[in-house]
């Protein structure tokens, strides 16, 4: 199943691609955000997919 979310227009655009184990997220960040990404992973040596999947886990859940 096919899923896209806008978040706010022209900032982010998530696209959901789900298969059997694993749903595929594309995000189109602004160029600022895309820096601040890499910046980030550059200084702590994690990959921008550990990062977000990171992020993701730490979420409350609602």
């Amino acid at each position: 199943m096919d899923k896209t979310t806008a978040v706010s227009p022209g900032s982010i655009i998530v696209t959901h691609r789900q298969t059997s184990q694993l749903t595929q997220v594309t995000l189109n960040l602004t160029s600022d955000e895309a820096q601040i990404l890499k910046h980030y992973c550059e200084k702590t040596g994690k990959s921008e997919q550990d990062l977000i999947r990171e992020l993701i886990q730490e979420l409350p859940v609602i």
